[in-house]
């Protein structure tokens, strides 16, 4: 297939990119500056900005797959400044990605990437695609961000909102920020401890794409989660284990995380359990399941 790619140089894009060529497919990436980067068998750039009409929206035409994961990182201090670059990259670049699907005359699937702050934050509650939205910033934030993806329906397309929870992978991403505070032996839990993480493997998640862009059958929301979410307690003694560090410190009180976050300390205080009721459904199969496992397989 022929894959339009934004966002397609960043820690998810980027493996992905690469799962995407070695599969056989091609891949057109959307940048603001082509200037120096290497396009090779199979992949080539497109200079523009995701947020801006302008003559890329025309290649978007000639792809049977868009792939759409830009936006502002959320792991950054949430004064409106940050939440308005947060918000603005996310729905501008879709809205722009939809008008180019509109002017297609072929049959698109529009992977959109998303995330699992559409539920808010819960507490024991265990979360599926059918559960109601949260009315937290992040929720409305992804609330805009699928509203504006829906609308490339219109058009004929087929759209996936892919909610994603937090990736773990082997060269950057959150598992490199835990592990530095980790390898120094100041591993401890957050807050309560109890707050639950739902995550994924990025190697699992870039099977789900490849997934999703096979599986013409499903549409709208699907979690991309493992189906075993974690506390952070869990969480905290699996990754211990797998860097051989002790976790036998008294949790950061949570007045302390927001003091020095602000709002954006909920994202690590509070939480949500989420599940992937789609792709267990469909009978998808998870390689990396456990945390335990995910983290044997990117920490040796």
């Amino acid at each position: 297939m022929k894959v339009f790619m934004t966002g397609g140089t960043g820690f998810l894009g980027a493996a992905l990119t690469e799962r995407l060529l070695t599969e056989g497919h091609s891949v057109t990436i959307l940048t603001r500056s082509a200037e120096n980067r290497d396009p090779g068998p199979g992949l080539t750039y497109c200079e523009g900005n995701p947020t801006r009409s302008g003559p890329w929206q025309k290649e978007v035409s000639g792809h049977d797959v868009v792939i759409n994961l830009a936006g502002a990182s959320i792991f950054r201090t949430w004064n409106e400044k940050n939440k308005k670059a947060i918000h603005s990259s996310r729905v501008l670049s879709t809205r722009k990605l939809v008008e180019a699907i509109g002017m297609s005359t072929r049959e698109i699937s529009l992977l959109n990437g998303s995330a699992v702050g559409y539920y808010g934050f819960r507490t024991d509650e265990e979360l599926d695609e059918k559960s109601p939205p949260g009315d937290d910033f992040l929720a409305n934030v992804v609330k805009d961000w699928e509203a504006e993806a829906v609308r490339a329906k219109e058009a004929g397309a087929r759209v996936v909102f892919c909610r994603m929870g937090v990736i773990l992978g082997r060269d950057g991403g959150a598992l490199s920020k835990m592990v530095s505070v980790f390898k120094w032996g100041l591993g401890s839990p957050l807050g309560s401890g109890a707050q639950w993480f739902s995550w994924i493997s990025l190697h699992d998640l870039v099977n789900i794409f490849l997934y999703l862009m096979e599986d013409q059958t499903i549409t709208g929301p699907v979690n991309c989660t493992s189906p075993h979410p974690v506390t952070n307690r869990e969480l905290t003694k699996a990754l211990g284990k797998a860097l051989h560090r002790p976790t036998v410190l008294p949790p950061v009180p949570a007045f302390i995380i927001r003091g020095v976050l602000g709002e954006f300390s909920d994202v690590f205080v509070r939480g949500q359990k989420v599940m992937p009721g789609k792709l267990l459904a469909k009978g998808f199969v998870f390689e990396f399941p456990e945390i335990e496992e995910a983290f044997v397989h990117l920490l040796n």
